[in-house]
């Protein structure tokens, strides 16, 4: 009954949910503390060491594991490194930005992959560029595919009785706009662009692993495959825990006897410095962005 006398003021409430429980998330991620990297110090002056970075979580920024990548590869005590990857995929900018760099790390220092629980997608796509990828047999793998999803508003927006009005330079402007039906032009446009950034995946990953393009294409269909499954097909060379791919990277890069490791630790900032960094930016436009994303991402439905 309020909605039909007051159309606005219900739509207004509405977002206005909306908006408050987006801003309640953010205020908890930010509380949990964002990060920056150093690296630690608890194996200094202890010879040569395996370097070990730990890629956790949907990946949404590149910059962070970016910047670790970079400060093993300039430390001359570390001579292999470790991506410890434990991550569903993200966004398809932050994924093919790590491969490369990886690719960039490998020319200098040896780069082995340990999978967790998952490394799917764009998880998978970062550790395609490694000299070597250890799983474990029940690791969840694979899902070489790409996403976009969005929600679109325009039942209930008539329902409130609430017409959107847009005024655009182009056709495609407002592609993908939640306030009205997609055409079928543009779901061919944006299908096709789907199926161009899936070919920037199968390639990444032919030319990472050295497979066949037709191989990689057989296995591109988005489906899982457990660690075995993966061996089996030639997406991971190994079976192995953490500890492995660690003994695995130091006799790789010619480190005799005991193999001593460390981290990259994190330090945590303030909410204030969280709040104004470049993290919280992109916390932000991700929450907000208005255009359908494609995405290295693993979904429940894959």
């Amino acid at each position: 009954m309020f909605s039909r006398r007051h159309p606005y003021l219900f739509f207004l409430l509405i977002m206005c949910t909306v908006c408050a429980s987006a801003l309640i998330l953010i205020s908890l991620i930010v509380a949990s503390g964002f990060k920056s990297s150093r690296v630690s110090s608890f194996h200094a002056g202890r010879g040569d060491v395996v370097g070990i970075i730990e890629v956790t979580g949907v990946i949404a920024d590149s910059k962070n594991t970016i910047n670790q990548i970079k400060q093993l590869r300039e430390n001359n005590s570390v001579k292999a490194v470790v991506l410890r990857i434990d991550s569903p995929g993200g966004t398809v900018g932050p994924a093919q930005e790590i491969y490369r760099e990886v690719q960039k790390t490998i020319r200098i220092k040896k780069i082995v992959v340990s999978m967790g629980t998952v490394a799917a997608s764009g998880g998978y796509y970062i550790a395609a560029a490694a000299d070597g990828i250890m799983a474990n047999p029940g690791t969840i793998t694979g899902s070489i595919g790409v996403i976009m999803e969005y929600t679109n508003f325009r039942q209930l927006l008539d329902k409130i009785g609430i017409a959107p009005v847009v005024i655009k330079s182009g056709d495609f402007k407002d592609i993908g706009s939640p306030l009205r039906e997609m055409t079928e032009v543009e779901e061919k446009f944006l299908q096709s662009f789907v199926d161009k950034t899936r070919q920037q995946f199968v390639r990444a990953v032919a030319d990472g692993r050295k497979m066949p393009l037709e191989q990689v294409e057989s296995l591109a269909d988005g489906r899982i495959f457990t660690g075995e499954e993966a061996k089996e097909n030639g997406l991971v060379d190994r079976l192995g825990n953490l500890e492995d791919a660690i003994e695995w990277a130091g006799r790789m890069a010619g480190i005799k006897g005991e193999i001593n490791t460390i981290y990259v630790r994190e330090n945590r900032f303030s909410f204030l410095d969280a709040l104004m960094g470049t993290s919280q930016e992109s916390l932000f436009n991700s929450i907000f962005q208005r255009l359908p994303l494609a995405s290295y991402l693993m979904k429940p439905s894959s």
